[in-house]
């Protein structure tokens, strides 16, 4: 279903309408700060990146709503504080994608998405006058599987990336070398060390090969588990336990759960 710019504009007026009175009425609302909801932002971010790998319409529609709410409470205590409110939040959002997008809103010509990644990371370089550093922009408390990917792609739109996908195996090669002699010496700290080049070497080929690692990687957890709960399953409804099971006949299981039929 779809609204008119009057109605869109209308519903966000009844949200910020309804927030305020929260605020007022509501003993847990009105004691709310920046802190006390930080976590809840974080788990309902989370709760929507779910929403989106199930694909699940009702729940993105929902899970929009919950990160909506964060955003227009964070404006709301910026407001009461005097710092900012949503219009502000709104207007700079609109001044920074026009700034950022001088193949729409400018002069400048584009070929493809690769360039105007390329002019993004420029872009953002010239909003600080030219002090902010290129990976700046990583926030510090990423997890390190996706933080390493945002390097990565920051670095490589700037030019520091390999010629061609296919040099990044010896590199992956290199390091898993890296891993053996590590595991030979037995230098726990040199092996933890190893084990993180190799990852890192892992999530730069994923990239160059334009895939996302966090989606693959999630893709496969969630394979993993699917494929285990088979297993589980299969067990129960032998009435024994997974404690009991020999490694031979939960492998028996796990690739009968490999096929089309169970996936």
């Amino acid at each position: 279903m779809s609204h008119t710019r009057e109605e869109k504009i209308e519903a966000l007026g009844r949200v910020i309408d309804t927030l305020d009175i929260l605020r007022v009425k509501c003993p847990w609302d009105a004691k709310q700060t920046n802190e006390s909801l930080r976590a809840n932002t974080i788990e309902e971010t989370y709760e929507l990146a779910q929403a989106l790998l199930n694909d699940d319409a009702a729940e993105i529609r929902k899970e929009l709503g919950d990160v909506l709410l964060h955003i227009l409470f964070y404006s709301k205590i910026g407001d009461e504080k005097g710092q900012f409110d949503i219009a502000d939040v709104a207007d700079a959002l609109n001044r920074k994608l026009i700034f950022r997008h001088p193949h729409v809103f400018g002069s400048v010509e584009v070929s493809d998405s690769h360039d105007v990644e390329q002019n993004w990371e420029k872009i953002k370089l010239q909003e600080k006058g030219g002090n902010r550093t290129v990976l700046a922009g990583v926030p510090a408390s990423l997890p390190a599987l996706i933080k390493a990917y945002r390097v990565q792609e920051k670095a490589a739109n700037i030019g520091f990336d390999w010629e061609r996908p296919e040099q990044v195996w010896d590199k992956v090669a290199e390091e898993r070398g890296e891993v053996d002699q590590a595991i030979a010496d037995g230098d726990k700290d040199s092996i933890e060390a190893e084990f993180g080049d190799l990852l890192f070497s892992i999530v730069n080929a994923a990239r160059l090969y334009g895939i996302n690692p966090e989606n693959a990687l999630e893709r496969t957890n969630r394979k993993f588990i699917r494929r285990f709960n088979h297993i589980e399953a299969r067990v129960a409804e032998a009435g024994r336990k997974l404690s009991d099971m020999t490694l031979d006949e939960m492998n028996a299981l796990w690739n009968e759960a490999k096929q089309p039929d169970c996936e």
